[in-house]
């Protein structure tokens, strides 16, 4: 199953920061605790921060489903940013995207948010809790309370601004500090003497109720447990606590009937005062009891079984059952000595890496790569090149003056290979038109990211994981690093083929599409000059050189029309002329794509025949047209399609969503024969923005390269 982590990073990303602000948030290092122990279950995680980016980032990573296809789930762990019930943010926004998630409604955290709500339904149901009143300034009345009493805000949690008072000139200060500090009212609460007591709960129908666990105060009735004593001066904690088993029964009984009253689901934690004479009161409920490690709610769920991992899964199990009948949220029951899938190893390595893969990426993106950059080429090739060479591979070098030198990288002795691996580096921007590495909290831009370098980073990320599963030397992998795919390959087609009739699979890494895409075709290339020039300087022939260059473009752009397996573009088109010096000239780059090479010998004839027919028109004017094909199509196979299958199983397995595509555009592997299985667009998805700027999604580094260390390891 697809499950999206979604939690608070900070408070920043927002339109403005306005209300109340969270104080709350989960570290970095619990959230991918948790991401590990639901990878160990088979799911397909991604973290999010879950500010004003999060639907564009469930969009792409829960895409809409079709039938039969089961939905994602968010694990929610996102305590909100800022404003009032912030608990309610996230969910609520969730209910609106129709995605489920684990815990309670917006409504039912709303109301155990909210304190005083939370009061006053126990209080009619006849739950035993702390008398109690609401004060909004210090100008209220407050003859009434009787001391001693703790005060607290209306709707925090963590122990934020608890204080115990005991006469009114205090009270009045903590309230004053209450309301003006957390923008709220101030909850004054009976103060119980005593002990202090927790318990947790997981479930709907039944619900299952921890051990009774007991907060240490050290023997003290007055003590309580402050903000300091959760992240600081943390408090031993005793389960089972050493009560009687009737009391123990009843503070569980007391506590399902808390969880009930106020509609919540799947987990929650009970806080219990017992005064002196062993009297029960509810504290309050927390909806999103904590799962920190030194939490109260994982430290009783241990005592009850479940260790970490397994709890956390357990929550995504009755999550699962609640919203779909059955548990269907993994394909396997987490253990603690079971061994782990492959692809549930992989993308635990794998992300772990991600800021590692990310700074490779930022570096490629900032070389200038342009073909005849060779300065920038090289820079690109070395960095690859020792990265390769520290996973063991040795390399080959296929010297061009015109380009950068290309690179054949093998682990191994044999000439024959289970795969060889395709990467790209040139591009065909100039340094001036480049696009320098830049990075959202969802995408990643840059020149080159999405159509070579970011394959790049997913290929090497891949082999690593291979080598930490002990897997890259049972194989036998080639890359081919090509340094002149925007000059059709003119320098590395021949040694391409020649390596790639010793590959039983060859896989290239341009980037996938937003759906996920794999590239199981593209179309051919080809590319004409067409030129006009004027040979009679006089200025009646000016208009005549215009019209006809124009006409003959015009006729070979119809040409598309009539065939939808071509497209032709012209570009850097370019016309002039001076009616006064009698002289004009016209020329025309154009672009061909194609689907099939019988297509592409029609259109060539018809080319030249246009053009032909312009020559006829006048004696005047000298047309030329020159070029061909630039690279043949790769069309769709049998072959192809036994890959595309495999791959298929694979995603399903590791919960990874693709398509396939026809790509309008040729690239290098398109010089390889027919004869050998390939597929493309193994990258990052991502594309193109409004402004032609390249992007690839962030979380899609993961997924692609899980995937094609999947498909490496199924040896042919």
């Amino acid at each position: 199953m697809k499950i999206a982590i979604i939690y608070n990073k900070d408070i920043t990303g927002v339109i403005n920061t306005f209300g109340m602000q969270n104080k709350e948030f989960y570290s970095e290092r619990n959230v991918k605790r948790v991401a590990e122990c639901l990878e160990k279950a088979g799911h397909n995680v991604q973290i999010l921060d879950g500010n004003m980016y999060i639907i564009e980032r469930l969009q792409h990573f829960m895409p809409r489903v079709i039938e039969g296809e089961q939905l994602g789930m968010v694990f929610n762990m996102a305590y909100g940013i800022q404003g009032e019930s912030r608990y309610t943010h996230v969910p609520s926004m969730l209910e609106m995207l129709g995605i489920p998630y684990l815990g309670s409604t917006p409504s039912g955290h709303a109301l155990a948010l909210d304190k005083v709500m939370t009061k006053i339904v126990w209080q009619n149901l006849g739950l035993p809790t702390p008398a109690f009143w609401v004060f909004n300034s210090v100008e209220d009345d407050f003859s009434k309370v009787k001391y001693p009493v703790i005060v607290k805000p209306k709707m925090e949690s963590v122990s934020f601004g608890l204080r115990v008072v005991n006469d009114e000139t205090d009270l009045k200060e903590a309230v004053s500090f209450i309301v003006s500090e957390f923008q709220q009212q101030s909850l004054v609460e009976q103060f119980i003497r005593g002990r202090e007591f927790c318990v947790g709960l997981i479930g709907n129908n039944p619900i299952e109720t921890f051990p009774v666990l007991e907060i240490d105060l050290e023997g003290d009735p007055d003590a309580i447990v402050t903000v300091t004593d959760k992240k600081k001066k943390k408090r031993e904690k005793i389960c089972p606590a050493i009560i009687s088993d009737e009391l123990a029964h009843q503070m569980q009984q007391f506590s399902l009937e808390a969880f009930r009253a106020l509609s919540l689901r799947d987990f929650a934690r009970v806080d219990i005062r017992l005064d002196e004479q062993n009297n029960i009161y509810l504290l309050e409920i927390n909806s999103m009891a904590s799962l920190g490690a030194s939490g109260s709610y994982p430290h009783a769920a241990l005592v009850a079984g479940y260790y970490f991992c397994k709890l956390v899964n357990r929550m995504v199990d009755v999550a699962t059952i609640r919203y779909f009948g059955t548990n269907q949220s993994s394909d396997q029951k987490v253990k603690s000595t079971q061994k782990l899938s492959l692809h549930s190893r992989l993308r635990t390595y794998i992300r772990s890496r991600s800021e590692y893969a990310e700074n490779i990426l930022e570096k490629l993106v900032n070389f200038n790569t342009h073909v005849r950059n060779l300065t920038g080429i090289n820079q690109a090739t070395g960095l690859i090149a020792n990265e390769l060479s520290a996973l063991g591979f040795n390399r080959e070098v296929f010297p061009h003056i015109e380009v950068g030198n290309g690179y054949f990288f093998s682990n191994t002795q044999n000439t024959h290979l289970d795969f060889l691996l395709l990467l790209s580096v040139d591009d065909q921007k100039k340094l001036a038109e480049q696009e320098t590495f830049r990075a959202t909290e969802h995408k990643m831009y840059g020149t080159g990211i999405w159509v070579n370098k970011g394959g790049v980073v997913c290929a090497l990320l891949a082999l690593q994981a291979l080598r930490f599963s002990r897997l890259l030397k049972k194989l036998k992998i080639g890359i081919f690093l090509i340094t002149d795919t925007n000059i059709g390959g003119k320098f590395s087609k021949e040694s391409l083929n020649t390596k790639a009739l010793n590959a039983q699979k060859i896989v290239a890494f341009h980037g996938g599409n937003s759906n996920g895409s794999i590239v199981l075709s593209r179309s051919g290339s080809g590319s004409y000059s067409y030129d006009i020039k004027l040979l009679n300087h006089k200025a009646e022939n000016v208009n005549t050189t215009a019209a006809v260059f124009y006409k003959t473009l015009s006729s070979m752009m119809n040409l598309s029309e009539k065939n939808p397996e071509i497209e032709l573009a012209p570009y850097e088109t370019s016309f002039t002329s001076n009616i006064f010096k009698g002289y004009a000239n016209g020329s025309a780059k154009i672009s061909v794509r194609f689907n099939d090479m019988s297509d592409f010998e029609i259109i060539d004839q018809q080319l030249k025949k246009i053009v032909k027919l312009s020559r006829q028109q006048s004696a005047l004017l000298n047309t030329q047209l020159d070029g061909g094909i630039s690279r043949p199509p790769m069309s769709e196979s049998p072959l192809n399609e036994s890959m595309w299958q495999s791959l298929k199983v694979l995603a399903k397995q590791a919960d990874i969503s693709l398509s396939r595509e026809h790509r309008w555009s040729s690239s290098n592997i398109c010089n390889i024969s027919a004869e050998c299985p390939k597929i493309d667009g193994m990258g990052p998805t991502g594309g193109f923005d409004n402004n032609w700027i390249e992007y690839i999604f962030r979380n899609s580094i993961i997924d692609r390269s899980v995937l094609l260390a999947l498909l490496i390891n199924e040896k042919p």
